[in-house]
């Protein structure tokens, strides 16, 4: 990733290499056919995370049985990792989520939780609750919420939260949960109770949890079934703890939670089951960031993506490029990024077809996959530069493969999807590019790198004529590109970048259900003066002033015209500084967008 600060920078490494990195034999093309089905258990909608039939999650590098595996790929399996370390195998969350129009005061279980606003909270002259849930329960415990709620100041403000161990009731716990001012109204804001609920029952242990919403008419009808949907979504992932690199790790006890006053019925349980669906490949693509770069090489994450593709065969088809196979597509700038490092270069591309076939549209998502981001020769130094979160820099590719495994349980019809990932590593060595070198596209385009980080946008340049190549309609890559992109925007929202209004208006209605945020910033073609080369047909970079619209403008050279097309820079929202951890940004829009796309746009 380009930082703000090494946009400028043309600082170099004067120490030349130790010692000289053999060059490894280029293996061999695999593809992995269209096979009949596996048979797999089906996971019902009320289980969630993980596959019911397969709670533990195989450890990174465990390879998976495939048709055929070449020999390199093999013996980068047995390898160990620098450092010896290995993933553990971690039980994932598994909760079953069911929908219940029942009095909440008849519930039993473990936490009653309450989510209120800070209306909700408003007493009249004789002290006591106005709002009729509250009310209810508050003379059901005999004033202790009241009277709890005024000694813990807790005003139902977003992120407070207060909770009261009981005796002789039905529930062990009531917890209120704030939402702040209104009733949700956005997934968003739905999901952060979930988020909150699954932090009050982590804390309690709990294995059993009922929420109700104290004022449940502020949800509009239409809405319920979506609100229902994103709070099941966001106790799931607030459950969801990285362990796999800690000795030891932390159990998950939330079994059963019911969702109180927001419908019941089939078409519940059908939109329970597509967000079990979906938090299995957010966190897939969580995990992914958050593997360290001694773990998650290029072949282990072309491992990864395989996996997918050989348990879910009947839609799914595998290729994995080598050096030598990209050489002979002319892949010229991906592969002057890849030549420093002794990990090679793995190119990454899984097919989704779907059961039947009738394909009415064929789409394709790239993400940039450098699992490793030095910075090359022009090294990533000094405050701000962030070196030491550079596997992060994987995160677009971890976004593609979370959503192709979601979209492999989803199976949505009459639509073709590629998933392409150049993966790579931008090290130092006496064979890597230099500042200065001149690198040849596969489209023919010569490139003269006048800054070494940044090496993203030369991965995605070969990446992205290959994907036209392969006769798509409408192409989204993504990439953590640009520091610029997140002094502009913050660390919460993705700059988008597209020509074309229709699809900017397609990626905005689905990030509306999937409550990630975005935001468009302009391709402004008069800032591509800055990107022409004396030498070549362009630089690989141009001034700081602006640098996430140069690098868009990049781009876009290697996208073919009659190809509607976006670039997301998702380099703030990839990772979560407080959490130390990554978000899975990304995943669930991109599932959205699919299905907008496919035959069927019920979700």
């Amino acid at each position: 990733m380009a930082s703000a600060a090494s946009t400028s920078a043309t600082a170099a490494v004067a120490a030349a290499a130790s010692r000289l990195l053999l060059r490894r034999a280029p293996h061999l093309l695999r593809r992995l056919p269209r096979a009949a089905p596996s048979a797999r258990p089906y996971c019902s909608s009320s289980s969630f995370g993980a596959a019911a039939a397969a709670p533990l999650r195989r450890p990174f590098g465990h390879r998976a049985r495939m048709g055929h595996t070449s020999a390199s790929a093999s013996a980068s399996a047995a390898v160990p990792a620098l450092g010896l370390t290995k993933a553990n195998a971690v039980e994932l969350p598994q909760v079953a989520f069911t929908g219940k129009d029942i009095e909440f005061s008849d519930w039993k279980g473990d936490i009653l939780a309450v989510a209120v606003t800070e209306k909700d909270l408003s007493k009249g002259s004789d002290s006591k609750f106005e709002n009729a849930v509250l009310k209810k329960l508050d003379a059901q415990l005999s004033g202790l919420l009241s009277e709890a709620s005024a000694e813990e100041d807790f005003t139902g403000k977003a992120g407070q939260s207060v909770v009261l161990r009981l005796s002789g009731q039905g529930f062990k716990r009531v917890a209120l949960v704030g939402l702040g001012q209104s009733a949700p109204s956005t997934a968003a804001a739905c999901r952060g109770i979930g988020e909150s609920v699954a932090s009050v029952a982590k804390s309690a242990q709990a294995t059993s949890v009922a929420i109700v919403l104290a004022s449940p008419a502020g949800i509009q009808e239409g809405f319920k079934l979506n609100a229902a949907a994103a709070i099941a979504s966001g106790t799931v992932l607030g459950l969801h703890e990285d362990s796999r690199f800690k000795a030891e790790s932390k159990k998950v006890h939330l079994k059963q939670v019911d969702l109180i006053g927001l419908g019941s019925g089939s078409e519940l349980d059908q939109k329970l089951k597509y967000v079990n669906d979906l938090s299995s490949g957010v966190i897939f693509g969580k995990e992914l960031v958050n593997a360290p770069a001694n773990v998650l090489t290029p072949a282990v994450l072309a491992e990864e993506a395989s996996k997918i593709a050989s348990e879910f065969s009947d839609v799914f088809t595998a290729t994995i490029l080598d050096v030598e196979k990209c050489q002979e597509l002319k892949m010229g700038s991906y592969l002057g990024v890849a030549a420093a490092s002794a990990n090679p270069p793995h190119f990454i591309h899984l097919c989704y077809k779907p059961v039947g076939g009738n394909v009415k549209r064929k789409l394709a998502i790239v993400g940039k996959g450098l699992t490793f981001d030095s910075g090359g020769y022009n090294i990533k130094t000094g405050p701000g530069c962030s070196i030491e979160l550079m596997k992060f820099d994987m995160g677009g590719s971890a976004a593609v493969f979370g959503a192709a495994k979601a979209l492999a349980q989803i199976k949505p019809p009459g639509v073709e999807v590629h998933f392409i990932v150049a993966a790579c590593e931008n090290m130092i060595s006496g064979t890597g590019m230099r500042p200065g070198d001149i690198l040849t596209a596969s489209n023919g385009k010569t490139i003269e790198v006048n800054n070494t980080d940044a090496e993203g946008r030369l991965t995605l340049a070969d990446a992205l004529v290959y994907a036209c190549n392969q006769g798509v309609d409408k192409i989204i890559d993504l990439a953590t590109l640009t520091g610029a992109c997140v002094v502009a925007l913050g660390p919460s929202i993705a700059g988008i970048f597209t020509p074309s209004d229709e699809l900017a208006q397609e990626v905005t209605a689905a990030s509306e259900l999937s409550g990630e945020k975005f935001w468009r910033l302009p391709m402004e073609e008069s800032y591509w003066e800055q990107m022409k080369s004396g030498v070549a047909d362009m630089v690989n970079t141009g001034g700081r002033q602006g640098g996430s619209i140069t690098a868009a403008l990049f781009l876009k050279q290697f996208v073919d015209e009659k190809v509607q097309w976006m670039h997301i820079d998702m380099a703030g929202p990839v990772w979560n500084d407080k959490k130390r951890a990554a978000t899975g940004f990304g995943v669930s829009t991109l599932v959205e967008w699919v299905l907008k796309n496919s035959s069927s746009s019920s979700s």
